[in-house]
């Protein structure tokens, strides 16, 4: 029942509170930044490894912040979600000064990090934080805008990570980080309607204007668009010339098998609204992942 009290669970400590706030179990999202740099031939190059690490740890930092910044802001809307209401702000195991306190300590620890890595990677970690602020409090409520402002959150991890190691970022990179983010902010947005049913609108009114029927459209699109850049780029003339064979055309069936994969978790098992907890706990997108990596190193650098 949505109408269940977040106090009828057992409390927890205060420092499992924040453990719980903070997420770490999300920070598996910044492992994008490490896509730069391998794909740059960087990850043989031992003061690239050290940078690629240092920006991935920034930025768990800066997520973190945002994270309990959105908890903050969220609380009441949070505390009659079925499965928000967990939350230690929105079950009162966390008071507002304290989570106020923490998001500050975690933004500048995250910003003082990233300045290690140069004023370049540190606008990069401002800009990502303008843009969460941006859509807790602006771009969320506007229909559409919302699935995009979630998915450039994910491209800028990407760009962080090439200016983290100052490599460019290539136009095929921007294009393939792009749909596969929109893609997973769009299955994001069926899980939530799935699960609140009729009472979505109430815990989140941009959600009113979406629909199932639309959103599973739109991600159709995404999906093939997703799979046709990506199959596009590892048989391009400038990859083929920059990696000095087409062995990266052999990951094509991996990640045809993680889009159709997500797409049987979010249809047939209600997945999506978490998309970390995929990697974290489906077995064959593990396998598939490893599988993926392995035949990337061999491609890029074999």
């Amino acid at each position: 029942m949505l109408s269940e009290r977040a106090g009828e669970f057992p409390a927890r400590s205060r420092a499992r509170a924040v453990l719980v706030s903070i997420r770490p179990t999300q920070w598996t999202k910044n492992g994008v930044l490490l896509v730069a740099p391998v794909f740059a031939h960087r990850a043989t190059d031992a003061a690239s490894v050290v940078r690629a690490l240092i920006a991935v740890a920034a930025f768990c930092l800066l997520a973190s912040a945002v994270y309990v910044a959105n908890d903050l802001a969220d609380r009441e809307h949070d505390r009659i979600h079925p499965v928000k209401r967990r939350r230690p702000i929105a079950a009162a195991e966390l008071s507002v000064e304290l989570a106020t306190g923490l998001t500050a300590m975690l933004a500048f620890a995250g910003l003082a990090l990233a300045g290690v890595l140069g004023a370049s990677f540190q606008a990069v970690g401002l800009g990502y934080l303008g843009l969460q602020a941006a859509y807790t409090f602006v771009l969320r409520r506007l229909v559409i805008v919302d699935v995009f402002a979630v998915a450039l959150g994910f491209v800028l991890r990407v760009v962080a990570g090439a200016v983290a190691v100052a490599v460019p970022i290539s136009n095929w990179l921007y294009l393939c980080s792009l749909l596969l983010a929109l893609f997973l902010a769009l299955a994001k947005r069926r899980a939530e309607i799935i699960l609140l049913a009729a009472e979505a609108p109430s815990h989140r009114h941009i959600l009113a204007e979406y629909s199932i029927p639309l959103l599973d459209q739109l991600i159709t699109v995404l999906s093939a668009c997703s799979v046709l850049a990506y199959a596009l780029y590892t048989v391009s003339p400038e990859t083929i010339q920059k990696f000095g064979s087409d062995r990266l055309k052999f990951t094509v069936p991996f990640v045809l098998f993680g889009l159709f994969r997500y797409l049987y978790l979010v249809h047939r098992r209600g997945a999506g609204g978490q998309p970390e907890q995929v990697l974290l706990r489906d077995r064959a997108t593990q396998l598939n992942l490893v599988g993926y990596v392995a035949t990337v190193l061999w491609a890029v650098y074999g």
